[in-house]
């Protein structure tokens, strides 16, 4: 009898799954600074906008109104499980060694298995009796990680039950940790094990920073969407959406600059010098959507909730302009790699109205009570 043959699963495609960015450069060290991380993760939520009073003396735009579009990341605090050590080698950075924490979630513990509730669920467990017989082999490990490294990084996840993007696997990557001597890195890093990092530990309002991402994913495209090219005239035989002439007879090979077809979107990305508006944290005043100027009690999740995404509950911050990425994505947020010194860099900045109205389209009112005054009762 015959069978069909295999076929690939079709649901699973490259731009589906949340990718997390990873950072290539991390901030110069300083060891005349006190031991600190230098990058976050958080999770793109949607875009709304604000009103603020522009502090710019001798421009034209000092002291007048300006509205701007902002990004919302929801930041639920990080937990750090683990230490890394590099040595540096005439060919980059090696490895040298690693220590993990004693207990592990199993939010980060899926990281390791492709079939979570099939497995045994056994990951750590040899490794966690390190620490029941004194602790001997872990201080050995950390000390050898004082005395031969030069960049001590920590392994941190988030704790992604805290989001709504339904997903139930953490996101795991190495940060680096800048400040101090080695040490005194090493000491730092340990202190912070299975504890957690909130937003305002590592990042302040109007700081500048950067962003790592990976794009909106839009699969094979031809040349006119994917590089911009002109379209050919009408009667043009066999398609007009082409590249007329790839290239000369020789030399014999077509060049990297010519426009093809291809993948579109879905590519790692890093955006510098993005400014932070905002940080509101979870059960506190600064949550909340109001400021001094617009003194309505209102949440900063929109009416009807973020378009795929939800409602915000955890810490978040606002960011001037576009992140890369969609919904629900894990971005990656990076201390900034040069001094900043321009006059929007160091611009402080106080906002007057954050707008929470509707995102499903023209939204009219900011609250639900506001809705209900102006449009009274409407029938069940």
């Amino acid at each position: 009898m015959c069978q069909r043959p295999p076929h690939p699963l079709i649901s699973c495609r490259a731009d589906q799954i949340p990718f997390l960015a990873t950072v290539k450069s991390f901030p110069k060290d300083d060891a005349s600074k006190p031991p600190h991380l230098t990058a976050f993760m958080a999770y793109k939520a949607g875009m709304t906008h604000i009103l603020r009073d522009v502090e710019k003396p001798g421009s034209k735009l000092h002291k007048k109104e300006a509205c701007e579009a902002v990004t919302l990341l929801e930041c639920p605090p990080m937990v750090i499980v683990g230490i890394v050590g590099y040595v540096k080698t005439p060919r980059g950075l090696r490895s040298l060694g690693s220590v993990w924490a004693e207990h592990l979630n199993d939010e980060v513990k899926r990281k390791f298995y492709k079939n979570w509730y099939k497995s045994k669920k056994k990951a750590f467990t040899k490794y966690a009796k390190k620490y029941s017989d004194g602790k001997k082999e872990i201080e050995s490990q950390l000390d050898m990680l004082k005395k031969h490294c030069a960049v001590i990084r920590v392994i941190a996840h988030t704790q992604v039950r805290k989001v709504s993007i339904g997903q139930k696997k953490a996101h795991m990557m190495e940060i680096q940790v800048n400040g101090g001597s080695t040490a005194e890195k090493v000491d730092f890093a340990y202190g912070l094990f299975e504890k957690t990092v909130p937003i305002d530990a590592v990042f302040q309002p109007s700081e500048m920073i950067d962003t790592v991402g990976v794009s909106k994913g839009r699969g094979t495209e031809g040349v006119v969407t994917r590089w911009g090219v002109s379209r050919l005239p009408r009667k043009t035989h066999r398609g007009l959406r082409k590249v007329a002439c790839i290239g000369a007879w020789h030399p014999a090979r077509v060049a990297f600059s010519v426009a093809r077809a291809g993948q579109h979107g879905f590519h790692h990305r890093t955006e510098i010098n993005k400014k932070i508006y905002k940080i509101g944290k979870a059960g506190e005043s600064s949550h909340k959507a109001t400021t001094d100027f617009d003194l309505t009690e209102k949440d900063i999740t929109p009416m009807g909730g973020f378009p795929h995404y939800g409602v915000i509950n955890e810490d978040y911050m606002l960011i001037k302009g576009a992140v890369i990425g969609t919904k629900k994505r894990c971005i990656t947020l990076r201390q900034t790699l040069i001094p900043q010194t321009t006059r929007s860099a160091l611009e402080q900045v106080s906002l007057k109205f954050i707008d929470t109205s509707s995102k499903f389209g023209h939204g009219r009112f900011q609250t639900s009570d506001e809705k209900l005054k102006i449009l009274g009762r409407r029938k069940v």
